[in-house]
């Protein structure tokens, strides 16, 4: 974001220091939800009753419609980007250009984190966005404006998260899997050594670096042939 439209952010979070959303929304193309952030509290019922409703609103609009609506006693702020839709409910004395300008900084953020975020970043990696929304929104409210310290925040989440984690490399991983008498003997049984043994294929499967962090409690209730 350039110089101009960031003072023109700041200046009107500034003026609208009311301003609260009630809540934001993530769907695709399909109408799959993707990422949900509720503000006000509602009940589960309420919350996919208007889901739904939204949903199917916003997708059955043409895409040169404008993308303010007015929806119950709310108003309805969306934009699309690639496959995603962004929705955000806003109240009715509240900027819809502010809004506008909320949902795209965050998505610049998605994108800076990511690289070139797409929709499957956000389903593989969904604890990252709210991770995000919540160092960028806090109540509702914009709170830090600037990529440079939410991105910097992010990172130092990650560092502590990698310290507190075991890492396993595919290879590592695969050469495990293929030990099955050693995991049922280690387990004590045969179902639980099949659980672990695909767990760990599916996660051979991919290409990735995982980070795997085994709860005592859970190792514990393997060996004992608990359920788990």
């Amino acid at each position: 974001m350039n110089l101009p439209r960031m003072l023109l952010l700041l200046l009107t979070i500034s003026i609208t220091s009311s301003f609260q959303m009630q809540f934001m929304l993530l769907f695709s193309r399909q109408g799959k939800l993707r990422l949900q952030k509720w503000y006000v509290p509602l009940s589960d019922k309420e919350k996919k009753k208007i889901t739904r409703e939204l949903v199917q609103t916003v997708l059955a609009r043409k895409p040169k419609m404008c993308s303010f609506l007015e929806w119950r006693d709310l108003k309805i702020v969306y934009k699309r980007y690639a496959s995603l839709y962004f929705c955000c409910a806003i109240e009715d004395q509240d900027n819809e250009l502010i809004t506008l300008e909320i949902i795209h900084r965050y998505v610049e953020l998605l994108d800076k984190y990511f690289g070139s975020v797409c929709e499957l970043d956000i389903i593989f990696n969904f604890e990252k966005a709210y991770f995000i929304l919540d160092e960028f929104l806090l109540g509702g409210e914009a709170q830090e404006t600037s990529k440079k310290n939410v991105l910097k925040a992010i990172e130092q989440a990650d560092l502590l998260q990698e310290d507190t984690k075991v890492s396993f490399s595919p290879s590592f991983l695969m050469v495990w899997s293929r030990n099955a008498a050693e995991v049922r003997d280690s387990c004590g049984g045969s179902e639980q050594a099949s659980w672990v043994k695909t767990a760990f294929l599916l996660l051979v499967s991919t290409e990735r670096k995982f980070w795997i962090t085994l709860n005592k409690d859970m190792l514990r209730k393997i060996k004992m042939q608990a359920p788990l």
